[in-house]
C-alpha cells in the first residue's frame, strides 16, 4: 500500500526592504540619518556583548580618540606615580630628596612616564625588589598599550571610507518633457574613485496601515567609470514610476523617504568603499533645479563644492 504525500508549491518572496522591515514602530520615522548612520538603537543588550572597543575607537572622531590616548597616558602615569609613592620615595634613587610631597610626586610621575615608554633617561633608577617588581610591570604594561595605540592608529589611517558629499537636498525639477527626483554627489577628495554606482530606493508607508513598501527607483544612469567631476543623479519620474503623480502632500502623508547607497573602488585603498544617505519630503525642494558648476579656469575644470546645493526656479511640466 503506498501513501501520497500532499506537496504544495511555495514561491520565492521577493523582498525589497533593504533589509530594514516593512512594519513601522511608530508614525513619522527615519531610517538612515543624513551622514549615513542607521537610525536604531538596540536595548536590553548584556554589557559584555555590548562592548565593542574596537569599532569604537576606530569610528570615533578624532578629538575624541586623542583625547582618550591622552587622558588614558595621564591615568596609567598618576596610578604608578600613587604606587611608588605608597612603597616609598626612598626606592628610587636620583630622586630629589627636597621639596614638599607635591614636587616628589611630580618626580615620581615623570620617572613613570619615562618607564612606561621604555625611555629610561638614567637619572632616576628603582632600588629594591619591589619597586624593580613595579617598574617591570609598568613597563611591560607600557609596551602592550603602545602596541594597541599604534593598531588602532594604524586601524583608523587604514579604514578605507568614501570621502564623497551628497546634496543636503534633492529636487524634483523637470526633465526633458516630464520631471524627475534628482540630488548631487561629489567626491571632494583628490583620490580617484572608478566604477561608481548608486542605487535609489523609495519607502512608502502603505494607506491607512503601519506596514510600508519599498520600491527601487530606476535611474537614468546607475553606474560611471570615473567621479572626477560632480554628478546629478536622475530618476525621471514617468507613468512607471511610483512617483508618478505625487504631490508633495502625498509624500508627506506617505512619509516617504529616500535612500541613497553608493558603491566605489578607491584607488587609494584598492578596496570597494561604500557610503549612504537619505532624503525626507522636507528635504525635498520641488519646482527646483541644481545650478551648472562646472567651469574653466587655466585650462582646468574648477567646481565651487559650496555651490553643490545652489538651486534656481524650474517650473515643472505638467
Amino acid at each position: 500500500m503506498s501513501s501520497k504525500k500532499n506537496s504544495k508549491k511555495y514561491s520565492k518572496k521577493e523582498y525589497s526592504d533593504l533589509g530594514l522591515g516593512v512594519k513601522e514602530t511608530s508614525g513619522v520615522y527615519r531610517t538612515l540619518n543624513k551622514d549615513g548612520t542607521f537610525n536604531v538603537r538596540k536595548t536590553n543588550i548584556p554589557f559584555l556583548e555590548r562592548i565593542n572597543f574596537f569599532h569604537s575607537l576606530v569610528s570615533m572622531p578624532w578629538p575624541r580618540f586623542l583625547g582618550i590616548i591622552l587622558l588614558g597616558y595621564f591615568v596609567i602615569n598618576t596610578l604608578f606615580a600613587s604606587i611608588y609613592m605608597a612603597i616609598g620615595i626612598e626606592n628610587l634613587t636620583g630622586m630629589k630628596q627636597v621639596g614638599g610631597t607635591f614636587e616628589q610626586f611630580m618626580e615620581a610621575f615623570f620617572f613613570s612616564a619615562q618607564t612606561i615608554t621604555t625611555l629610561g633617561y638614567g637619572r632616576v633608577a628603582p632600588l629594591g625588589l619591589l619597586a624593580n617588581i613595579v617598574a617591570a610591570t609598568e613597563s611591560m604594561l607600557g609596551l602592550l598599550a603602545f602596541a594597541l595605540a599604534t593598531g588602532m592608529l594604524y586601524g583608523r589611517f587604514s579604514k578605507p571610507k568614501a570621502t564623497v558629499k551628497f546634496s543636503e537636498h534633492a529636487v524634483i525639477a523637470p526633465y526633458h518633457e516630464m520631471n524627475g527626483f534628482m540630488f548631487r554627489v561629489v567626491n571632494v577628495q583628490e583620490n580617484q574613485l572608478l566604477e561608481v554606482e548608486v542605487t535609489v530606493s523609495i519607502s512608502l508607508r502603505r494607506d491607512n496601515s503601519q506596514l510600508r513598501d519599498f520600491f527601487s527607483l530606476d535611474l537614468e544612469r546607475s553606474k560611471v567609470v570615473f567621479l572626477p567631476s560632480v554628478w546629478t543623479v536622475v530618476h525621471p519620474i514617468s507613468e512607471t514610476s511610483p512617483l508618478h503623480a505625487f504631490t508633495p502632500e502625498d509624500l508627506e502623508e506617505r512619509d516617504a523617504e529616500f535612500i541613497i547607497t553608493m558603491k566605489a573602488f578607491d584607488e587609494s585603498f584598492s578596496q570597494t568603499v561604500y557610503s549612504r544617505t537619505s532624503y525626507k519630503p522636507a528635504e525635498i525642494q520641488w519646482g527646483q533645479k541644481f545650478v551648472y558648476l562646472v567651469a574653466y579656469e587655466n585650462d582646468k575644470i574648477a567646481i565651487d563644492i559650496e555651490r553643490l546645493d545652489e538651486t534656481y526656479e524650474a517650473p515643472l511640466n505638467s
